[in-house]
């Protein structure tokens, strides 16, 4: 009965769940310790180096989530399916890092246990995430990466909307505690779920340690290759120019998205004096539907228009919606147009993720595709977390509505750039030109 099960190789839809609902699985802390707690530090009063000091000690983690890569998909092996040993092993570890939140009775007061905690978190969630983007590469067919790169985005969107909506009305109504143990069980559940999912009908769901001669010859067979070869291919892989040109301009637009949202929020809750959990609620709660519903639409437009020229578009929608906007930061006392704002931002991150890993899943080598993929998602990560740092720095000297302004010149100027670059159509050469008199 079992065996007649769908199994991810052979599955779309179990393909598209399965990804919603592990990205879902990512989100949730992510939501919790970036939103709900970074939030509800500041509304405690605690300063803007502070506040960005915590997000980016979180954030530490998934800056050299690059390491993970070559060693994942050296040892990828496993009878219970290839690089699921990982994930669930990965899991079940930041399932007890949660639980260590638990001890925690005034975040404020201890706030260097909390950070520790979350670091201890965010080491073994990169680990699962790099584990499942490796596992996404392999199993999903190039046809179907932009919807299932949508649907691994809306499940970011809705873990985070969970972490930073939820736990937050949590975290404000009934305490700390019974917001981590809330996300605790959540995790839990779905370490389950992760263990029961097969990749290929030949799986096991339990690790056979007496079939060696078997594991040996699966290994022969999978010839995977040493970390010292999948290191040099990887340092190949990005630093050819195309890479770094490529990379270079997602990375500039994602820093500037970490930058403008810090600013932008630390500014209602200091300078306009709004609840932290009303902030919290925004960026993660209201139109999440709207937004998922966005996001699965743009995975199916870059599947179909082409990732990059999607990634353009947003791009320029991005930068006009900074500059503008910020150049209204005089009338954000009103709270109409600063709910618009923050509503209306929503749609910023996910639409230009769903462009740009498609685009950078273009660039990986064959063979080291997991490496190199994790390796861009731990420079973008380290790019939010930049971000995050940047913000808490320069909220000390200029306002948010300079901040966010400046970000949109940063990249309009990229736009213009890319765009002078182009190389230019060349007129078509007809036969008679040709001919020699």
């Amino acid at each position: 009965m079992i065996r007649k099960l769908p199994v991810l190789k052979e599955s779309a839809r179990l393909r598209y769940v399965t990804f919603l609902y592990l990205y879902v699985m990512q989100g949730i802390p992510s939501g919790f310790a970036l939103t709900a707690v970074a939030n509800y530090l500041t509304g405690k009063g605690l300063s803007s180096q502070g506040v960005g000091a915590f997000v980016a000690i979180v954030g530490i983690p998934w800056i050299i989530q690059f390491i993970w890569g070559p060693i994942i998909d050296r040892y990828q092996f496993s009878v219970i399916g290839h690089r699921k040993q990982w994930i669930v092993l990965t899991q079940f570890m930041a399932f007890l890092a949660s639980l260590s939140l638990l001890f925690i009775s005034d975040p404020v007061k201890q706030l260097g246990m909390v950070s520790i905690a979350f670091f201890i978190h965010s080491n073994f969630a990169s680990v699962q995430d790099a584990s499942v983007d490796a596992m996404a590469i392999s199993v999903v067919p190039e046809s179907e990466r932009g919807r299932v790169n949508a649907f691994m985005r809306g499940g970011y969107l809705l873990g985070i909307a969970l972490g930073s909506a939820g736990l937050s009305t949590i975290l404000y109504h009934s305490g700390f505690f019974y917001a981590a143990l809330t996300q605790s069980c959540i995790l839990f559940v779905f370490m389950l779920v992760t263990y029961l999912i097969k990749l290929d009908h030949a799986d096991s769901y339990i690790p056979a340690f007496n079939i060696r001669s078997k594991a040996k010859a699966m290994q022969e067979k999978l010839s995977n290759p040493n970390l010292k070869w999948l290191f040099k291919q990887l340092y190949i892989g990005i630093s050819t120019p195309k890479s770094l040109r490529t990379f270079g301009v997602i990375a500039l637009v994602y820093t500037c998205n970490s930058v403008f949202i810090r600013s932008y929020s630390f500014h209602l809750i200091h300078t306009l004096h709004w609840q932290y959990n009303s902030v919290s609620v925004l960026q993660g709660g209201w139109g999440t539907l709207a937004t998922l519903l966005v996001t699965l639409g743009g995975g199916v437009l870059a599947d179909r228009m082409g990732a990059s020229k999607l990634q353009t578009k947003v791009m320029l929608a991005i930068c006009l919606f900074l500059i503008i906007f910020n150049c209204m930061g005089g009338l954000w006392l009103h709270r109409s147009l600063s709910v618009s704002g923050l509503i209306l931002w929503n749609f910023a991150d996910p639409l230009f993720s769903v462009a740009a890993m498609p685009v950078l899943m273009a660039l990986c080598r064959e063979k080291v595709e997991g490496s190199q993929f994790t390796a861009y998602m731990a420079l973008v990560n380290f790019c939010d977390v930049m971000g995050a740092y940047i913000s808490g720095w320069a909220m000390a000297y200029v306002s948010a509505p300079v901040i966010g302004a400046t970000c949109g010149a940063a990249i309009l100027l990229i736009l213009i750039i890319k765009y002078a670059n182009q190389p230019k159509p060349q007129p078509p050469i007809f036969k008679a030109e040709l001919e020699i008199p």
